[in-house]
C-alpha cells in the first residue's frame, strides 16, 4: 500500500505595503507601494509650503542684529523742528584729519565751563555731562549710525544746558570723526534726514526736550568734528517774538571752544 503524504501549503505572507483599503480598490502590492510614496512627497511639500507661511508671519516684524543696535525712533521721541547745516570753515583745515589731532577729547577740555554766557544777559549752565567712544549709543535713526561709523568716529561729548531763567534747554554733542570728508557727509546727511535721525538728549529731570514740542537744531563740520546744536523752550512751546534761538545756538556753541584751542595747538596763532 503506497502511503500518499500530504503537503501543507504555505500561506503567502501579505506585503507590508498592502492596505485592506487598497486592496479592496484592487491594488497590487507594488502598486500601493507607489501610491504610499507619492502621497509620503506630497505631505511633505504641502508641509514645508505651510512652514514658510507661518515663519513669513512670524518673521515679518524681525529686525537684524545690526538694525537693532540703533534706537529706533518711537512716540516718545524727540525731534527737531527746524534743522540747519553748515560744513567746514577754512579755519579748521589745520584739525581737518584726525591723524594730525590724535590727541582724544577728555570731558574736561570740552566742558570746562559750567557756565555759558550769551548776549541779552542769556546764561546756560551745565546740568550734565558725559563722554564716550561708543558714538552710536547717543544716536538713534540707522542710516545716521551707519554713516557716524563707517565716518570713523571714535568719541562721542554731550553736554545738557538750562538757562538760568529756566526759560530755555539746549545740548550740545561733539563727534570726533576720521576726517573732513566724513563729518562733511554726516552734515549733508542731516540735512535731509534729521527727522530720521538725531542725538539722543541726555537722561535728567533738570533738563527735558518734550517729544511733539517745538525745538531747533544745527549741525557744524569743525575738521574733522561734527557739532550737534539743540536748543528748545524748556516747555516744548512754539517760540514767540520774545524767544531768541539764534544767541540761544550761539552761546550753547560755546563748548566749541575746545576746538578753536586744537587749532591753535598746531597752527601757534590765534588768528
Amino acid at each position: 500500500m503506497r502511503t500518499t503524504t500530504t503537503r501543507k501549503r504555505r500561506r503567502t505572507q501579505p506585503s507590508d505595503w498592502q492596505l485592506p483599503l487598497l486592496t479592496d480598490w484592487g491594488l497590487a502590492p507594488k502598486q500601493q507601494r507607489l501610491l504610499v510614496v507619492i502621497a509620503a512627497v506630497a505631505g511633505v511639500l504641502v508641509l514645508a509650503v505651510g512652514l514658510v507661511t507661518v515663519v513669513g508671519s512670524l518673521g515679518s516684524g524681525y529686525l537684524p542684529a545690526r538694525s537693532a543696535t540703533a534706537a529706533v525712533a518711537g512716540p516718545d521721541t524727540a525731534r527737531p523742528t527746524v534743522f540747519h547745516g553748515w560744513s567746514s570753515p577754512k579755519l579748521f583745515d589745520p584739525v581737518a584729519d584726525r591723524a594730525k589731532d590724535a590727541k582724544p577729547l577728555t570731558q574736561k577740555e570740552v566742558f570746562a565751563e559750567r557756565t555759558l554766557s550769551g548776549a541779552e544777559k542769556l546764561s546756560l549752565k551745565l546740568v550734565k555731562s558725559e563722554l564716550g567712544g561708543d558714538c552710536a549709543a547717543v544716536l538713534w535713526g540707522q542710516t545716521l549710525v551707519d554713516q557716524v561709523t563707517e565716518g570713523g568716529c571714535t568719541q562721542a561729548a554731550r553736554g545738557m544746558y538750562l538757562s538760568s531763567d529756566g526759560r530755555y534747554i539746549a545740548q550740545y554733542t561733539l563727534l570726533n570723526l576720521r576726517d573732513g570728508k566724513a563729518a562733511g557727509a554726516v552734515v549733508e546727511g542731516l540735512k535731509t534726514g534729521y527727522r530720521g535721525g538725531w542725538t539722543l538728549p541726555l537722561d535728567t529731570s533738570k533738563a527735558v526736550f518734550t517729544a511733539g514740542g517745538h525745538s531747533e537744531a544745527g549741525a557744524y563740520a569743525l575738521g574733522h568734528y561734527v557739532g550737534l546744536v539743540w536748543t528748545a523752550r524748556a516747555d516744548g512751546a512754539d517760540p514767540t517774538p520774545k524767544d531768541d534761538f539764534v544767541s540761544l545756538a550761539l552761546t550753547v556753541r560755546g563748548a566749541e571752544k575746545a576746538v578753536y584751542r586744537r587749532v591753535v595747538a598746531i597752527t601757534g596763532t590765534t588768528s
